[in-house]
């Protein structure tokens, strides 16, 4: 049977009493959007999914925010106006189930799930514009809203669905994406997911169905056109080769008599939406769907990026821009999708009690130290084992001896001035290096000062594909060849001779040494600069204090500075730089263990 598509006018529909509970207020009710081209105004939109809050959260969330987080603030940090969303997802039956395990009524048991979201949030540093939950007045009538579009355009209809169902995944599976395992805990022989390994029951029931099949070739012909929609690479091949396998229509109701917990469909209180239709539509409540005609964009949708976990690739990258294309609504720019935190090899899993408390590991390392180990350490293309040990190590290396160490040696060295160095050589060009063609150094020297150079761009190029693990750790090498490039050159030596009063070699008299000294300790104090500035997406805290350090203006410290010789005003430190640990930028850890 084809759908019946029809041509939908906004105007054609008005607020008005559409169950027995439920009644639209014309005040929340807008129009309908269509691909029209953003303005100039959109901000810059990442979101991360929403979180269940059937159990507590673990690092593997704290990894999806803070990923999300280091996205939207590179774009401030660009300039732009941009926007982060997260929250909470809050119907189905995992929660209904969840809920009467713990003796609570649904509603008190997601308000207290959602406040503990919220306070990893704000414990994270997380600089998200909204947090969204799915039982918020707004939200409903969003997807009531969506409901009746996808109703009135023939997207909808009802039928007897048979399948196998998974309560954990909150979905039904194909007969050729289950088979049968032993349970380790139970010894039982269970039928279960081959994607999640998560148990899944027969179902046969009467609901409604979207017809997803019908979007088949129109998905396939969108990912051909944006063959770079998803990172990484692999995930896009893996949703290709799902959707040309062929897409089956897809239950999205459940019987209210079996989930009373959710957004009932609009027309028939005996059916509740199902839960993935229900949660997607948050992306676009939280940017003000229904929009009023010419604020489209306004708030921030389409979404830029999206950030997602790999479990969950085939509802956002399949069904969500299906719903989308039903509704005539733009699709996400882009999706990343990063793979799982494991702990002993073992995936992380609340339901199998495998985690580690984020909050916590929050409190024994610290905010920013986390931060940079989750987008250090954290998978984008492969998993990644999660281990104290790493993180001391990570400390130790990149943080301590790495960051720090080059901070301490440039800022509280002796013999020479930071100030001074800035003052002659900011701005400058190649024209007056201070060391001629007959000096021994002069090919290493060029050579680090094209790093220099060129890193920030470098860097940039690493966040627009969709990659800050592999710009930070890019980042932390130029790092690390700063300090190798301080101890080849060892500008000590000379401020020693100097202070003596003895010659330099390959210099002509005692200023034109200093001058020598002071470019590489220049160029040494520029990769902290543009270091600093680049870092401040990841470690908030840590970034402002070492360009506090280095003496940055405040409103010198955006991406447009990131160039060499771009300040010429810094150089006086704006914090105490003492001795013992007054002005060290990462301390000693107190403990190993």
């Amino acid at each position: 049977m084809t759908p019946l598509i029809r041509s939908f006018r906004p105007r054609s529909w008005r607020p008005q009493s559409i169950c027995s509970t439920c009644t639209y207020r014309s005040t929340r009710v807008r129009h309908q959007a269509t691909n029209s081209t953003p303005d100039e105004s959109k901000p810059y939109y990442v979101t991360t999914p929403i979180f269940y809050v059937n159990a507590a959260p673990h690092v593997g969330h704290l990894y999806t925010m803070v990923l999300s987080d280091v996205l939207k603030r590179w774009q401030l940090l660009k300039g732009k106006k941009a926007i982060l969303l997260t929250g909470t997802d809050e119907h189905g039956m995992k929660i209904q189930q969840a809920s009467a395990k713990a003796g609570s009524d649904p509603k008190p048991f997601c308000d207290k799930g959602a406040d503990i979201f919220k306070t990893l949030a704000a414990r994270a540093e997380l600089s998200n514009d909204h947090f969204i939950r799915t039982t918020d007045a707004a939200h409903k009538e969003a997807v009531e809203y969506a409901w009746h579009l996808l109703n009135e355009r023939g997207y909808i209809y009802q039928s007897k669905h048979e399948g196998w169902y998974s309560v954990s995944d909150e979905t039904f599976y194909p007969e050729s994406q289950v088979h049968l395992v032993l349970d380790p805990p139970t010894g039982r022989k269970i039928m279960a997911s081959i994607e999640t390994g998560k148990e899944v029951e027969w179902t046969s029931e009467i609901n409604y169905h979207f017809r997803l099949s019908a979007f088949r070739d129109k998905l396939l012909a969108y990912y051909a056109e944006n063959p770079e929609w998803i990172t990484p690479q692999t995930k896009m091949k893996d949703v290709v080769s799902a959707v040309t396998a062929g897409l089956e229509d897809l239950s999205i109701s459940r019987p209210s008599k079996r989930l009373t917990w959710g957004i009932r469909v609009p027309t028939d209180p005996e059916q509740t939406i199902y839960v993935w239709l229900d949660a997607l539509i948050n992306y676009a409540t939280a940017a003000g769907y229904p929009w009023a005609p010419g604020k489209e964009h306004a708030g921030g949708w389409p979404a830029d990026v999206q950030v997602i976990g790999k479990d969950i690739l085939r509802f956002h990258c399949i069904y969500w821009p299906a719903f989308l294309m039903a509704l005539d609504l733009p699709l996400p720019k882009r999706f990343l999708t990063h793979a799982h935190w494991t702990l002993g090899k073992q995936k992380m899993a609340k339901s199998t009690g495998n985690v580690v408390n984020p909050f916590f590991a929050l409190d024994r390392f610290g905010t920013d130290t986390m931060r940079y180990y989750m987008i250090h350490d954290g998978g984008i293309d492969n998993d990644a084992d999660y281990d104290n040990a790493f993180i001391i190590e990570r400390y130790k290396k990149g943080l301590q001896g790495g960051l720090g160490n080059l901070a301490s040696r440039i800022t509280r060295g002796k013999g020479w001035s930071v100030r001074r160095a800035v003052e002659r050589f900011a701005g400058d060009d190649q024209s007056k290096l201070p060391f001629g063609e007959e000096h021994d150094n002069r090919a290493a020297i060029l050579e680090f000062g094209k790093l220099v150079r060129d890193f920030p761009q470098a860097i940039d190029g690493r966040m627009q594909a969709l990659r800050p693990n592999l710009a930070l750790k890019d980042l932390m090498n130029n790092i690390y060849a700063a300090n190798a490039f301080l101890q080849a050159q060892s500008p000590w030596d000379i401020a020693s001779k100097l202070k003596a009063g003895d010659a330099v070699p390959n210099a002509d008299s005692a200023e034109h040494a200093e001058r020598q000294m002071d470019y590489v300790i220049y160029l040494c104090t520029e990769v902290l600069r543009l270091s600093g500035i680049m870092l401040q997406p990841v470690m908030p805290a840590k970034a402002k204090y070492l360009l506090d350090m280095l003496g940055v203006a405040d409103d010198r410290r955006g991406f447009v500075d990131a160039q060499l010789g771009a300040d010429k005003d810094y150089g006086e430190s704006r914090v105490p730089l003492g001795k013992g640990q007054l002005g060290v930028l990462f301390a000693p850890l107190t403990s190993d263990s």
